[in-house]
């Protein structure tokens, strides 16, 4: 989807990120061109943008890590198709980094100069059973460790994606996202890292937005929450990423600077998409009603949809970009803010070793998802997960 009409979905004309990247992408591109590159997760909607980006600046190695086999084939193809070929060492990988092929890989493939994480289990949804809930521990924490670990051999530079969600830690991927931080900063004196607090990408892969395109296509109904929300494109998070990536000191996590005025809903958006697509927005008062209608409406140029005040278990109030108490310079870009470095206590420190200890002892085990949730309490003493008892998979 191109970018203005992305834009146009969300309200805006303008996009992020532009005058302070045009101030740096000589220096930017020019350090690509003479660098080496290992994306993990790299065919997601994030990672591939990023990934298109590096390609066309002929970098010196530019491997692609992905569990997901036909994303990564469609990427392979959107890059042949649109952007051809380049003298770089470009190729492409099928396997869990999480596992002992990842370090045979790193042996023999490696070293990079830079390692960039888009490996994520980002849905809320994962957190409605033990089993979903582990694997997300795994995706968004240990496997993050993991890669550290390695990186201190085969790496210099690590680069991981994190959330709003990890400043209201209302959901439990929140959690994830905030112990995944609390590791990257406890390994900024080792290797150089740093992050990015991202809220929601515009139609990204899996998304309810993302979903738009195909609800059109099977006449199913649009439905939305009202929830007022920040969004950003998937061309702004790349830019975002690569001012992070080759911009911030050691231990540094990168967030937009985003006003209340920057806000939308998902519902506002869902009128926008409609619109552009000929039809008007018909608001059904149930779930029931908008499968009914949905397959007569839009004889009448009208589309069912269904908005909502969002109630599932996870679901923030607002989006947060950072604490009260963290260090923040708002200084250095025009669109960025940034949380600074700062070392970890004695007791996060304890915590953490704790808490990989803890889930390595219940995966020997039969596990819950309440002892699974004790743990994060004990290790994040910020935590606000409130379970109401709706889970997304309720909903349409």
């Amino acid at each position: 989807m191109q970018d203005n009409l992305l834009l146009e979905f969300l309200g805006r004309s303008t996009e992020l990120f532009q005058e302070d990247y045009a101030k740096i992408e000589d220096a930017i591109n020019e350090i690509i061109s003479n660098s080496s590159f290992l994306v993990l997760g790299g065919s997601g909607t994030i990672g591939s943008e990023v990934v298109k980006i590096l390609f066309q600046k002929n970098p010196k190695k530019l491997h692609i890590v992905s569990l997901d086999e036909n994303g990564t084939a469609e990427l392979v193809r959107d890059i042949r198709s649109s952007l051809g070929y380049i003298t770089g060492d470009f190729r492409t990988f099928v396997f869990d980094v999480y596992s002992d092929i990842f370090e045979a890989f790193l042996r023999s493939e490696g070293p990079y100069d830079y390692v960039l994480n888009f490996s994520a289990v980002k849905h809320i949804r994962s957190e409605k059973d033990p089993y979903s809930l582990m694997r997300m521990v795994d995706v968004n924490v240990l496997s993050t460790l993991y890669t550290l670990k390695l990186c201190e051999k085969y790496s210099t530079h690590y680069f991981s994606v994190s959330s709003t969600k990890a400043v209201s830690l209302s959901s439990l991927m929140g959690a994830t996202k905030r112990l995944m931080e609390y590791y990257m900063i406890e390994y900024a004196n080792k290797i150089h890292t740093c992050a990015v607090r991202f809220p929601n990408i515009a139609f990204s892969n899996g998304s309810l937005l993302g979903s738009y395109t195909h609800r059109l296509e099977e006449q199913l109904p649009i439905v939305a929450p009202v929830n007022q929300r920040y969004f950003m494109t998937p061309s702004e998070a790349a830019k975002m990423c690569l001012l992070t990536i080759f911009t911030a000191s050691s231990g540094e996590i990168y967030f937009p600077k985003l006003k209340d005025e920057d806000t939308t809903s998902f519902s506002q958006i869902a009128e926008r998409f409609l619109k552009y697509h000929g039809y008007t927005p018909y608001v059904c008062e149930s779930e029931e009603q908008a499968r009914k209608l949905s397959k007569i409406l839009p004889k009448e140029g009208k589309w069912a949809c269904y908005f909502f005040k969002s109630d599932t278990t996870g679901e923030d109030e607002k989006d947060l970009f950072f604490y009260e108490d963290e260090d923040i310079d708002t200084d250095r870009f025009k669109d960025i803010g940034i949380v600074k470095y700062t070392p970890l206590d004695e007791k996060t420190k304890d915590n953490l070793l704790r808490f990989v200890e803890e889930i390595e002892r219940l995966k020997k085990l039969t596990w819950t998802k309440q002892e699974i949730i004790e743990l994060f309490k004990r290790t994040i003493l910020k935590l606000n997960h409130k379970d109401t008892g709706i889970y997304l998979e309720q909903k349409m």
